[in-house]
């Protein structure tokens, strides 16, 4: 799936057709708790990614997401506002608090990407790469150890120099 050779994952359950491999169903929830969702299946992937679109989104230097097929997680709640925020990218966010929950691209179609902070359990999304990393804040200093990414779709990218 990928076009760089990283050694493994780090410690955890994981293998490398599945992200992770815990306990489900998992949920997840925006600052209020009015958008709610639940995911039934295991995750494609958890990426920590340097865009700015992400960092904007969340307001923050980087953010790690989790990919979930269409068919593995639903909206147990309310249901977010959408934001599409450039050409094939829809951004998900709590209408009442704020919150960011996910965002969609149909260059990754049949995934939703729900952003790892809005779970329930976040400690158990453990990022596997960075994407996007030509990107990444001057000032932000990387010291785990996971391979590094050109470009925010880690189902087509190249390994950084």
């Amino acid at each position: 799936m990928y076009q760089c050779a990283f050694g493994g994952f780090p410690t955890g359950s994981r293998d490398q057709n599945n992200a992770f491999a815990g306990r489900f169903p998992m949920r997840g929830h925006c600052l209020c708790g009015a958008v709610t969702f639940k995911i039934e299946g295991q995750f494609q992937s958890c990426v920590t990614c340097h865009c700015e679109s992400c960092r904007r989104q969340c307001s923050a230097p980087m953010t790690t997401y989790i990919g979930v097929l269409d068919s593995q997680w639903k909206w147990t709640g309310r249901r977010p506002k959408i934001f599409k925020s450039s050409p094939g990218v829809e951004r998900s966010f709590c209408a009442e608090c704020g919150s960011p929950i996910s965002f969609r691209s149909l260059k990754m179609s049949n995934v939703m990407h729900f952003f790892a902070s809005a779970m329930d359990d976040p400690e158990q999304c453990i990022p596997t790469m960075h994407v996007a990393i030509e990107e990444k804040l001057p000032w932000l200093k990387l010291a785990d150890g996971l391979p590094v990414f050109v470009g925010p779709d880690y189902t087509q990218t190249s390994c950084a120099p």
